[in-house]
């Protein structure tokens, strides 16, 4: 069979992939929370009314996604790379209150990135799922 050679090397490119799915989701979450410095303004327009101290929190969130971001990858074969992901699984469901503020907020003045701001809502499902992946057991390196 001609692709046969190519199933032999599945397993390690499954490997290969979850390490480059980490990477890259600790890049995601590291480059987020810098951006709460860089471009806090933008952040402040999300914040729900109800909640206090505004610069805090987004200062806050950002040294957040910094930490947990730098912990998933720090020891990616410990303990740590788990807690981190738990870490932004509830980070992802606590900050979704300030999607919603983000959609309402361009709503009530006809936002041309209305539909954006919609279409952003559910992508919060995936960013969840991609962190809980990590919350699992890690996979084992194929033998050669």
């Amino acid at each position: 069979m001609l692709l046969s050679p190519f199933f032999l090397y599945v397993p390690m490119l499954r490997y290969r992939l979850y390490f480059v799915g980490l990477y890259l989701c600790a890049l995601l979450y590291i480059a987020a929370g810098i951006n709460h410095f860089v471009n806090a303004e933008m952040y402040l327009r999300t914040m729900p009314p109800y909640l206090p101290a505004h610069e805090a929190l987004v200062a806050l969130s950002g040294v957040i996604e910094i930490v947990l971001g730098v912990a998933l990858v720090l020891r990616p074969k410990t303990r740590l790379r788990v807690w981190a992901a738990w870490g932004i699984v509830l980070l992802l469901i606590a900050v979704f209150p300030a999607n919603i503020q983000t959609y309402l907020n361009m709503k009530a003045t006809a936002d041309p990135r209305l539909t954006f701001a919609l279409v952003r809502l559910p992508l919060q499902l995936p960013l969840i799922a991609w962190a809980w992946a990590y919350t699992r057991p890690m996979p084992q390196r194929p033998k050669k």
